[in-house]
């Protein structure tokens, strides 16, 4: 039988508070949600489920060899689902989490997920947003995605999310846009599996702004020399608060 969807506006406390049981039910059912987050919103499924994945994966009209990232409700978690954390890695966490920065890291091998085509990896994320955020914390990291069919633009309220998705996802929990301010843009991404760190999607946080805490970081499609990829320089971690 076809799951019936729920539309929740959680600018209501009592549908908010609603919206994430709901939302909390459906994942543990293995069905897809929608949530806000502090980029676009998301499409998200529990990222232990591998049948959950997969629906999120066909309701974007998206394969295997495009694997979602995690999100994650706090910056502990890193180290339970990522193995041999870098130093530059675990800086970055430490400066922009919560925030629109995705770091790609060596997966823990003992835990029991498939995401898709991830040769070993995992890409992380803490969202600096409340609704994500309590979700997160009652329902534990999620794999999320752009709220969109693949190749559409990302939806940045649950009525765009809801045209392209439709009853594939079982609860839409609707908060206003996003962002809440300024240009809809994506995390950042940053792989730290290989010698040299590198941007490889840059999105919310400028590439400056990173070297600030790893100087070492490689821009988009720069390629390291021979001495960095031999000897990578130390992390320069910035120990000041996040503001």
């Amino acid at each position: 039988m076809t799951p019936v969807t729920s539309r929740f506006d959680c600018q209501d406390a009592a549908d908010r508070e609603a919206g994430l049981e709901a939302a909390k039910i459906a994942l543990s059912e293995k069905q897809c949600i929608v949530l806000p987050t502090d980029t676009v919103y998301g499409i998200g499924a529990d990222a232990f489920s591998p049948q959950a994945v997969a629906t999120l994966l066909a309701a974007k009209g998206r394969g295997r060899s495009m694997p979602p990232p995690v999100l994650i409700p706090r910056p502990e978690t890193l180290d339970g689902l990522a193995s041999s954390v870098p130093d530059g890695a675990r800086a970055l966490a430490e400066r922009f989490w919560p925030g629109a920065l995705t770091l790609i890291l060596q997966a823990q091998p003992s835990l029991s997920w498939d995401l898709g085509e991830t040769k070993g990896t995992v890409a992380l994320r803490m969202p600096d947003d409340e609704i994500a955020l309590a979700l997160l914390r009652e329902a534990g990291p999620l794999a999320v995605s752009s709220a969109n069919r693949t190749g559409q633009a990302a939806a940045t309220n649950a009525d765009d999310a809801e045209n392209q998705l439709g009853e594939v996802v079982a609860v839409y929990l609707a908060d206003g846009e996003r962002p809440r301010d300024g240009e809809a843009l994506p995390s950042t991404i940053v792989d730290f599996t290989a010698a040299t760190p590198a941007v490889v999607r840059q999105g919310a946080i400028a590439l400056e702004t990173l070297r600030q805490v790893v100087p070492e970081l490689l821009a988009e499609g720069e390629e390291a020399t021979v001495a960095e990829a031999a000897e990578p320089t130390e992390t320069a971690a910035d120990e000041s608060e996040q503001s």
